[in-house]
């Protein structure tokens, strides 16, 4: 308890409490005016002489936290919600028996940045799939489809754990489709599908049981091939004449346009044709106190190499692999594309994942 000798006098009480105390919660306001003996209807007061119910112009102008401010620093102190456990290792089915490591995937790896959480998602959805994804021990580099080092490697915070591939196919589009075909692939086998850029749909059922194509100049004609059990090796097969015959202009056609504010897992930053690329929505995480979404993002290139979670080079506020896809900006900037803000779409199938 205070003395009187270290109590202001009255008319300065409240000036000294504020000044002294503008940044603590109301009940800590009102805890030590009680211990300063102040009378219990001078506390209803309180929130209009410390403007704890509003924005303060002079704790703005001082330098002084803003109630926006303490209402953010308390949210991003609340706990996270609770998150469904990792996916069962085997629906990752190009990884050898024993290899996934619950230590070495992207939620692991990529901690949100401060005041973040990451938004919730249902268990077995793409989202929740993606999250889980294995990554390459880090600091490894991204290697091209032959074996030799990519030019840049300043643009990948990490390399996920997937094969590229022997061939120059796994390329920015055919990554963002491998990467959903092995979900559905985890899911049902018999759900994969995708569009040629002709147009033509192929779906890895009709391959495996007999009904392949061909490519005649710019004809896609039906040709019969052996029937096969829908394995994994199989449907890698199916997958690189998908990847030989499809591209961007495909791909963004199998999206829904989606705004940046309602950005998702899954989600695709897409530009189609010819130069084209597209990136992958691997994570979100959202500041529960302004709904502000950040993400992570990942890549394959050309030549064909290993796909990798990207670096924010833009980046200074500490947000490390995270990118903010600013709703009020026009453009959208990755270390190797910039995007339009429109050019962001959902797989079509992605509304029944959630």
């Amino acid at each position: 308890m205070l003395s009187e000798k270290l109590r202001p006098p009255w008319p300065e009480l409240f000036l000294w409490v504020r000044q002294q105390i503008t940044n603590l919660q109301p009940r800590s306001c009102t805890l030590l005016l009680k211990l300063c003996h102040v009378p219990k209807a001078h506390l209803l007061l309180l929130p209009f002489l410390l403007n704890c119910t509003g924005p303060n112009p002079e704790s703005a102008a001082t330098g002084l936290p803003a109630t926006a401010d303490t209402a953010i620093a308390a949210a991003a102190e609340a706990p996270a919600p609770p998150l469904p456990d990792p996916p069962a290792p085997e629906l990752y089915a190009w990884l050898p028996a024993g290899r996934y490591r619950a230590a070495q995937t992207v939620a692991a790896r990529f901690a949100p940045p401060k005041g973040y959480q990451r938004v919730a998602v249902a268990a077995g959805s793409f989202g929740h799939w993606l999250r889980y994804l294995p990554l390459l021990p880090a600091g490894a580099p991204v290697k091209l489809y032959n074996g030799q080092l990519k030019d840049r490697q300043d643009v990948h915070a990490a390399v996920l754990d997937m094969d590229v591939g022997s061939r120059d196919l796994q390329q920015c589009a055919d990554a963002v489709i491998r990467l959903r075909a092995e979900y559905l692939f985890s899911q049902n086998p018999d759900q994969v599908h995708f569009h040629l850029t002709s147009g033509d749909d192929i779906g890895f059922r009709d391959w495996y049981s007999g009904r392949g194509f061909r490519v005649k100049g710019n004809d896609v004609l039906p040709a019969a091939r052996p029937a096969e059990a829908p394995s994994h090796p199989n449907f890698r097969r199916y997958l690189d004449q998908i990847f030989t015959y499809a591209g961007t202009l495909s791909l963004s056609k199998e999206l829904q346009p989606t705004p940046l504010a309602q950005v998702q897992a899954g989600d695709v930053l897409i530009r189609g044709g010819s130069p084209g690329h597209a990136v992958l929505v691997l994570d979100v995480a959202v500041q529960p106190a302004t709904g502000r979404r950040v993400v992570l993002l990942a890549q394959s290139y050309m030549p064909a190499q290993q796909m990798h979670v990207l670096t924010n080079l833009y980046d200074d506020t500490g947000l490390g692999a995270w990118f903010y896809l600013d709703p009020a900006q026009s453009r959208v900037g990755t270390p190797e594309w910039t995007f339009r803000s429109t050019e962001l779409g959902r797989f079509v199938q992605l509304q029944e994942d959630l």
